[in-house]
């Protein structure tokens, strides 16, 4: 969670970060949320003009929460009316997180035509289609996490078997390592094996990257993005991952087309951030309404 002044002379960011607990009450998260919202107000200046909310879950057009794997007691949640709540007065709008991710990194990368995918805890990501978010608000979000790459893969959180995050994600790709090894191997260990060329580090992480490459390629068939960003915590942390994705998708093209050409993001683990300081734009500026990318990072970019 961020408070940002905007780069005005005197401003000030405030941050902060926490774990939701590990079992999911929807009330004792939002007290939580509350009170940790409470302490960066206080310890910004001046009144909030607007909040953007960055969420993962899968949300109506009305924003009420339809499902989220990881904090399921959140469906049927009316986020609208628990945000009034939470902060009162202020304009607040929700979107998906890697919509927004998408939408920041396409104008970080001067690139109208992008697909983004996010590797961390969880698999996300969006589409942007001439600057602007694909398929776009009230038609639903662009789930890259859960384009099926393995018929016969490991069951996903969403309860289907073989999406791409069940076979990619971080905590996917450290239980293969795990199993490869022999014992329990977290990140930084998985990394060191990477970086010593480990075969047990090196097999896990590369059928983690082929199997982005897979969901890439078919994205990329429909899409046709001219640029494929690779980011979060995971893949940026990961030494060789996203040059794994891009030597998998170069493999998996098929004759007569141009490779996809893919890039580490430009934005690091803060795209989804990012997205969400541009939404709290929107809200403040101009009251929810359809995300405009253009006018959106222009206004962004001019206040600092």
């Amino acid at each position: 969670m961020t408070e940002d002044t905007g780069g005005e002379p005197g401003g000030r960011r405030t941050e902060e970060t926490f774990r939701w607990p590990a079992a999911s009450d929807v009330t004792a998260d939002l007290d939580l949320l509350a009170a940790r919202v409470r302490g960066l107000l206080e310890g910004g200046e001046g009144p909030l003009a607007g909040a953007g909310v960055a969420l993962p879950a899968i949300c109506d057009a009305a924003g009420r929460v339809r499902t989220w794997p990881g904090r399921p007691s959140w469906a049927g949640l009316d986020l609208a009316a628990a945000f009034r709540q939470l902060l009162p007065g202020i304009p607040v709008a929700c979107a998906d997180d890697g919509d927004l991710a998408a939408l920041a990194e396409s104008r970080a990368a001067d690139c109208r035509h992008l697909l983004y995918v996010g590797v961390g805890t969880g698999i996300g990501g969006g589409i942007v289609h001439e600057g602007r978010s694909w398929p776009g608000p009230g038609r639903g979000s662009c789930e890259v996490g859960h384009v099926v790459v393995d018929r016969s893969g490991p069951r996903c959180d969403c309860g289907r078997a073989g999406c791409v995050q069940a076979i990619a994600s971080g905590p996917a790709t450290l239980r293969r390592a795990a199993e490869l090894r022999g014992q329990e191997t977290g990140f930084a260990e998985l990394a060191a094996g990477a970086n010593l060329h480990a075969p047990w580090a090196l097999t896990a992480v590369d059928e983690s990257a082929g199997a982005v490459a897979a969901a890439v390629t078919g994205i990329c068939e429909l899409a046709h993005p001219e640029l494929v960003l690779v980011g979060g915590g995971f893949a940026a942390g990961m030494p060789g991952y996203v040059a794994s994705v891009a030597a998998h998708a170069e493999r998996l093209a098929r004759p007569g087309t141009d490779p996809v050409r893919v890039r580490p993001a430009v934005l690091g683990g803060r795209s989804s951030l990012h997205g969400a300081v541009l939404l709290a734009t929107e809200a403040h500026g101009q009251g929810a309404r359809p995300l405009d990318g253009d006018r959106l990072f222009r206004r962004f970019l001019s206040a600092g």
